[in-house]
């Protein structure tokens, strides 16, 4: 009980725990042996050599999150700004070609001093050319093609109505009877080669010269029939003035010769039919690409009427006339 009666809060001294004998005893004697002591057990190659592999001696860096930046309004100004100009040199570069385009219209359109040179007439002829054609100055480029497979169609064309002419007189004289048929032949060769070229081939060669939406429904409107009147003479009916199909099989039995060149007449009639209606097909996809449309050629069809001199002149005879009658009245 003497413990108890002790100052708890006297030197420490006095009480050491450390003065206990077995923990004395062990102190003294296992020092030595913990400074020797390895944790890691010798390899069967060898003793442990004892050496460590240095630490890196470079910093860790903790690893940083970049806040996201936001471009500034003035960035933000000066990027809207670059997509205007953008723009507009853009808009200025169409502009230009549009005008480039209309002046050239404009140049095509406008009067010239040259000299008409179609058809190609001998100048001692008494009849002078009646139209200007030139396909490199007047055609756009990418027209020039189609419009030159036009001429070469109509020649064709031309061709072969004049050996329907040779093959319907070789058959109105192998038989007296079909008379009628050369006569026929003689007609349409007549009729059909300049209405031909001044009704289809001159509007679609305007068309293409000048852009006119009138002139491309002008060319569609005749030209289809065209197709219809070539697929007619192709077949060959009877009477008809036509060398076709009809006409020469039913010839062959009597006279092969006329039968064999008329069946040539039907090849070069059937081929004017296939090419008409490619090129009529060729002709619309260009028509298309050029913007024309039916409200531009009813606005040409109004401009060309009210701008006409003869219609100017019958018109104001007839407000001058109808005034004077109503006066008279009065």
């Amino acid at each position: 009980m003497s413990g108890f009666d002790d100052n708890p809060f006297g030197n420490p001294g006095d009480v050491n725990p450390f003065q206990d004998p077995s923990v004395t005893e062990v102190t003294q004697s296992g020092v030595g042996g913990f400074e020797h002591y390895s944790p890691f057990p010798a390899s069967d190659t060898g003793p442990s050599t004892g050496s460590t592999i240095p630490a890196s001696t470079t910093p860790s860096q903790p690893a940083v999150l970049q806040p996201s930046v936001e471009p500034s309004p003035q960035a933000t100004a000066a990027a809207a700004q670059v997509n205007l100009l953008r723009q507009q040199e853009e808009l200025e570069r169409k502009a230009a070609e549009l005008d480039r385009r209309e002046q050239e219209l404009q140049n095509r359109q406008g009067p010239t001093d040259k000299e008409n040179n179609w058809p190609p007439l001998p100048k001692c002829f008494p009849i002078k050319p009646c139209f200007y054609q030139d396909f490199s100055e007047e055609i756009p480029q990418e027209h020039l093609r189609i419009c030159k497979m036009m001429y070469y169609m109509w020649m064709l064309y031309c061709v072969t109505l004049f050996l329907n002419v040779l093959a319907c007189l070789a058959y109105f004289t192998a038989a007296a009877d079909y008379g009628m048929d050369f006569g026929f032949s003689i007609l349409w060769f007549i009729l059909f080669t300049p209405c031909s070229f001044l009704c289809w081939y001159r509007p679609v060669y305007k068309a293409f010269k000048t852009d006119s939406s009138f002139s491309f429904f002008l060319f569609f409107f005749i030209f289809f029939a065209q197709v219809v009147v070539t697929v007619i003479q192709s077949v060959g009916i009877p009477k008809w003035g036509n060398s076709g199909w009809i006409t020469a099989i039913s010839v062959s039995r009597s006279h092969l010769a006329v039968s064999v060149v008329m069946m040539v007449v039907a090849v070069f009639f059937t081929v004017c039919a296939a090419m008409s209606i490619i090129l009529l097909k060729m002709v619309h996809s260009h028509y298309r690409r050029t913007g024309a449309s039916f409200q531009k050629a009813q606005q040409e069809f109004s401009q060309g009427v009210l701008t006409n001199r003869t219609f100017q002149s019958a018109a104001a005879s007839a407000a001058t006339s109808a005034a004077q009658s109503s006066i008279q009245r009065n």
